[in-house]
């Protein structure tokens, strides 16, 4: 099933929406650093155990995918998130790949097997919206400032030279 899914994908039928940088609301909290507040606080596990926050990451562009060892098309579109993922700045974007599997051993497993090497995160408590979808696989992309850039629903094809265009043009 995974095998037919890559093929359909492959097509170029499915396309995610491309980000696009959205203006800051006019009265952004301000925090004592003096920026922006960040928008998420999403508390996280790395594959090793370790307790980070996404707000971690402001100032990056963050490509957010939720995905489970079990989910056909999740498992489909993994390898073109992972080429994209080889030909990102890492300093300019972040990827935060959140598995939703129960078994943390399971998605380790496969992530080992298909030689996966972008970041796994496991939630660290409940989603909060925007990443609470009631379906998977489901991608998030935040601007630098936490900005809902683009969301997709569904598998889709990210390997491509207008969604990579995109993500570093809203790094800039």
């Amino acid at each position: 099933m995974g095998a037919l899914q890559r093929g359909l994908l492959a097509t170029g039928l499915w396309k995610p929406d491309v980000p696009v940088a959205t203006p800051a609301p006019a009265a952004a909290p301000i925090v004592a650093t003096g920026g922006a507040a960040y928008p998420h606080d999403l508390p996280l596990l790395t594959l090793e155990g370790k307790h980070v926050n996404l707000s971690d990451l402001k100032g990056k562009v963050v490509f957010v995918n939720l995905w489970a060892s079990w989910c056909p098309p999740c498992v489909a579109e993994m390898p073109g998130i992972h080429a994209l993922y080889k030909k990102m700045d890492s300093k300019k974007v972040a990827f935060v790949m959140i598995s939703l599997d129960e078994n943390p051993a399971k998605a380790q497993a496969m992530l080992k097997r298909q030689g996966y090497t972008f970041p796994v995160y496991f939630p660290a408590g409940p989603l909060a919206p925007p990443f609470d979808s009631n379906s998977i696989p489901s991608t998030v992309i935040l601007g630098p400032d936490g900005q809902v850039a683009a969301r997709h629903d569904g598998m889709a094809e990210y390997d491509t030279p207008e969604f990579k265009a995109a993500l570093e043009k809203l790094a800039r």
